[in-house]
């Protein structure tokens, strides 16, 4: 259960690099008013990707640390699927040929889903730092 633990609080960084890089591709194609492309489809995956996978290992540690169901656990699952959610209602525009409402939408998706995972992780002992 440690590598798992461990693994989830790393790829959390991961989450962030790929947000971080997201936002700043999608703000920039607004702002030049480039086409969506692949590289942006493949940015907007590798986000949603990344939190999926990190909110199947952290449904893995919710059930399987000792302790059992903690409020603040509970309170930090809840808000992750939340901002799994978030990043998955970018699929409603996927087929618009508007590319500035992809870039537009995908941005505000990205910016609540990151918002909601830095509520979620706030929420747990340590925070940041475990």
């Amino acid at each position: 259960m440690n590598f798992i633990l461990t693994f989830h609080g790393e790829i959390r960084w991961l989450v962030a690099l790929a947000a971080l890089i997201a936002i700043v591709k999608f703000a920039l194609g607004l702002a030049r008013r480039t086409d969506y492309g692949k590289v942006d489809r493949a940015l907007m995956s590798a986000f949603t990707g990344l939190l999926d996978l990190n909110v199947v290992l952290g449904l893995i540690l919710l059930f399987g640390l000792p302790g059992g169901l903690l409020r603040f656990r509970v309170e930090h699952a809840t808000t992750m699927l939340l901002a799994v959610v978030a990043a998955h209602l970018s699929a409603i525009w996927r087929r618009s040929d508007d590319s500035a409402r992809k870039f537009r939408n995908n941005l505000i998706v990205i910016l609540v889903a990151l918002a909601l995972v830095i509520v979620g992780v706030v929420r747990l002992r340590g925070g940041w730092t475990f």
